[in-house]
């Protein structure tokens, strides 16, 4: 389980430690390159993902998940592949423009590379990824034992990684003997050579290699990159004029836009000698780029140009919170102490930027009390971000005494800051962990009232990120309390203010409830489970609302104008009608197999109409090599809504790709064996680990159904399998079989109850137990509505959420299937 623990780290709860188990050191080198794979592809855990909420009984919201396909007699066909008739009314074949014969003799060349260096694509994926010694071996002794096409992909696989290294000369070499043995990936060989000869200051051959660049390359995406190249050439030729004429004509292209642009326009500014454009160039490198590379060389120069151009605290302020608010705090909190050190800073400011390092230390869990009382105790945003603070040390120490002290100073002496706003939140979330409802509601109704608007999507007076969370904590804890007049009327005022949130269903269903149980309105009951239906088509507030629609019975729904009005997300027009010949399609699928991953996505963008099916196409590249997990990402990314969207409205092209078959055999078998739905084991992998068999989390999870060690030791011990070792649960065949055996385990001890068993998979057993105990008679809809960890509620619902979806694609590929038939 990828988060199992992670609300005990959310709420600063002690983690049980991993269980290690290294039998030799083979198993540990398995293990930490799976983990160290899993690291550089990143988690992706998360569909339509919500901020993270600090300190709050919850963690960021979870992903949908869904089951794979429970094949009946209906065949699949595999995803990526072109399926007959899925036609919908954002199913259509894109006007692809003829290629010219040209650009045909350019593409089948670069298929024949394709067909030539596809046994390359996995060395060359390890190499990009792991960059080891026996990945270097492995593709070197590719290129070495092929010529042509397949020997250039190999040498420009190496070249990438030696530059990515740092490794000049080596790259230099292989890139040379890739330009020098294919010609279908020349732009990339001449492209990144000149950038490894550039670094190495060799060059004479970077100007060989740029020189006339445009004319051997005319269609390369590099083309517009390479100005910069240039200038940068010339200004370590110590030519800024040349330089600067290089990059003139292209002041206006969106290329003037990029950071490196600018940064080779500074510095050839400030080797011209004028000093006042090139400070300004830095200052603006250094403050709209400043987590790039590219912004520390600005702020390098500028204390160069020294006291003409010196950068203002304010500037270093913008910096360091530019930093904080991307969560690199380490960084932050350096750049906040070494701001305090400059004299020319009032001790106002001083104070301000010291107490921002010690929210970073907060956020890094190391934060001091002792050193936080030692700074001074402002009446300004400084000392309400300390009083914030101290207000969190001592929830940590769960002394509910001096934290509501702390608050209630706040709201006297800083009434409208917004670190009033994370008290108050923080404070909600504590109480809501104690089961003190009546006190949590205290705090979220405050947050509420103080402001009243999201900040979303723009900032404004009183406005808060937690106004709408904590409105509807207000609303449902009085539900929860048999409050009802109270809990209809905030229900109401959370649909109509707060439209578009992710707490909307939740609001339309409880509303309903409401109507249907308390108040006796059937129509108005119809009204609303109708618009979630229409709206939220999948959600697990949907299949909740058609349950209660059948249970009204032939109920005719009130007309509520406000509900009408209410449309679900726009699917933009996709198609997966993908020019499978463009050159640049053909030359993405060939970048694949040298493992340059980044730049199949621009490749792709560069071909006409990409916009209707780039996403597709990239996807579907990864998915051909059996990389499911990246090509979900790569859609989820373009479509994210797609969750609320009917099965008719993208191609089941798409679908198949976001809710992959992959495993289906060892699901179904396993699944079997132990009385499980196959349909809900694959949508639990799906929401676990995304299809990926390396996934490891960073609490020691492994696996498709990311089992702890301890787990599937217990598992395997049950299963007969002798001689287990950890690294058995990277395999998909031995992590389904003992994920299935856990997940049937955890079934019976929750009586087969899914919404239990998938709380206590993401939770732990002992908290499900301990909810079910604190909340009474409950039924299941206001359990899962009740859990108090935003992850684990929204887990839940998204596994049911997304089986749905896939027996839903079932269904609509079964009835198109069916359609196609001959008579």
């Amino acid at each position: 389980m990828i988060s199992k623990y992670s609300a005990m780290v959310e709420n600063r709860i002690p983690s049980p430690g991993p269980i290690r188990s290294w039998p030799s050191l083979r198993h540990f080198v398995v293990l930490f390159l799976a983990l160290l794979i899993w690291s550089l592809a990143g988690s992706g855990q998360t569909d339509e993902a919500a901020p993270r909420k600090h300190n709050e009984a919850t963690s960021s919201s979870s992903s949908p998940k869904t089951a794979s396909h429970a094949h009946s007699s209906t065949s699949h066909p595999k995803a990526g592949t072109k399926t007959s008739g899925h036609a919908t009314s954002k199913s259509r074949k894109s006007a692809h423009h003829p290629l010219s014969a040209k650009a045909l003799a350019k593409s089948r060349s670069l298929h024949q590379a394709f067909v030539a260096s596809a046994k390359l694509r996995p060395m060359a994926q390890q190499l990009t990824q792991m960059r080891s010694p026996a990945a270097y071996a492995g593709v070197t002794a590719y290129a070495q034992s092929h010529t042509g096409e397949a020997a250039s992909a190999a040498y420009l696989a190496l070249g990438h990684a030696y530059l990515e290294d740092k490794k000049y000369p080596e790259a230099m070499t292989s890139l040379h003997r890739s330009a020098t043995a294919g010609q279908s990936l020349s732009d990339y060989a001449d492209y990144l050579g000149a950038q490894a000869n550039l670094e190495a200051k060799n060059l004479p051959a970077a100007e060989l290699l740029l020189n006339g660049f445009a004319t051997r390359h005319p269609d390369s995406i590099f083309v517009p990159s390479i100005p910069v190249l240039e200038a940068n050439l010339f200004i370590q030729e110590g030519d800024p004029q040349t330089a600067l004429a290089k990059l003139k004509p292209h002041l206006s292209e969106a290329i003037a836009g990029h950071a490196d642009f600018q940064l080779a326009q500074a510095q050839a500014e400030q080797m011209a000698g004028q000093t006042d454009a090139a400070a300004k160039l830095f200052r603006h490198v250094y403050l709209t780029f400043p987590l790039s590379n590219e912004a520390q060389t600005a702020k390098a120069q500028l204390a160069v140009i020294g006291a003409a151009a010196p950068i203002s605290s304010e500037e270093r302020r913008t910096h360091a919170d530019a930093l904080y608010r991307a969560g690199r705090f380490n960084d932050a909190a350096e750049e906040y102490r070494a701001l305090a050190n400059d004299s020319d800073l009032s001790p106002g400011a001083q104070n301000e930027v010291l107490v921002a390092a010690a929210n970073c230390d907060f956020k890094l869990k190391r934060l001091n009390k002792q050193e936080l009382e030692r700074l001074p105790d402002t009446q300004d945003e400084a000392g309400a971000r300390r009083m914030y603070l101290m207000m969190e040390l001592v929830r940590d120490k769960d002394d509910a005494d001096a934290q509501r002290q702390i608050v209630e100073q706040m709201e006297t002496r800083f009434s409208e800051s917004p670190w009033l706003a994370e008290a108050l939140y923080s404070s909600g979330n504590m109480y809501l962990l104690r089961k003190d409802y009546s006190h949590a509601i205290d705090y979220y109704a405050e947050l509420a009232k103080r402001y009243p608007k999201s900040c979303e999507p723009e900032p404004t007076a009183n406005c808060s990120n937690y106004s709408p969370s904590s409105h509807w904590r207000t609303a449902w804890l009085s539900y929860r309390l048999k409050r009802y007049s109270d809990a209809a009327k905030l229900m109401d005022e959370q649909i109509a203010n707060y439209p578009g949130g992710k707490e909307i269903p939740s609001a339309l269903y409880w509303r309903g409830r409401l109507y249907e149980q308390e108040e006796h309105q059937p129509a108005m009951a119809a009204a609303y489970y109708h618009t979630i239906i229409r709206v939220y088509q999948h959600y697990f507030y949907a299949a909740e609302s058609r349950q209660r629609l059948a249970a009204l019975g032939g109920v005719t729904p009130e007309t509520v104008a406000a509900l009408n009005a209410m449309r679900p997300e726009t699917i933009p027009e996709l198609s997966d009608d993908v020019p499978e010949d463009h050159p640049h399609v053909v030359k993405a699928k060939l970048l694949a197999n040298a493992g340059l991953n980044e730049y199949i996505p621009p490749e792709i963008r560069a071909a006409d109409g990409s916009s209707e099916w780039g996403s597709f196409a990239e996807a579907e590249i990864y998915t051909s090599y059996g990389e499911t997990f990246h090509a979900m990402r790569v859609l989820k990314r373009a479509i994210p809504f797609y969750t609320s969207a009917p099965i008719t409205a993208m191609p089941l092209t798409y679908w198949r790709i976001l809710f992959p078959e992959a495993y289906w055999p060892q699901i179904k078998q396993s699944a079997a064996a132990n009385g499980l739905d196959p349909y809900m084991v694959a949508s639990l992998i799906r929401q676990e680990s995304e299809f990926n068999p390396l996934a490891v989390s960073n609490k020691s999870a492994y696996g498709l159904m990311q089992l702890l060690p301890s787990v599937g030791k217990s598992m395997a011990k049950a299963e007969g399998m002798k001689r287990f070792e950890t690294s058995q649960l990277l395999d998909p065949n031995v992590n389904i079989q003992l994920g299935c055996r856990y997940l049937k385990q955890t079934m019976d001890k929750f009586g087969g109850q899914p919404e239990y068993v998938f709380a206590a998979y993401n939770a732990g057993d002992a908290r499900v137990v301990d909810w079910r105990s604190a909340a009474g008679e409950q039924e299941i809809d206001e359990f899962v509505e009740s859990i108090p960890f935003t992850e684990t509620r929204d887990y839940v619902q998204a596994i049911l959420r997304n089986e749905d979806i896939y027996r839903s694609i079932d269904q609509v590929s079964a009835q198109t299937a069916s359609r196609s038939r001959p008579n």
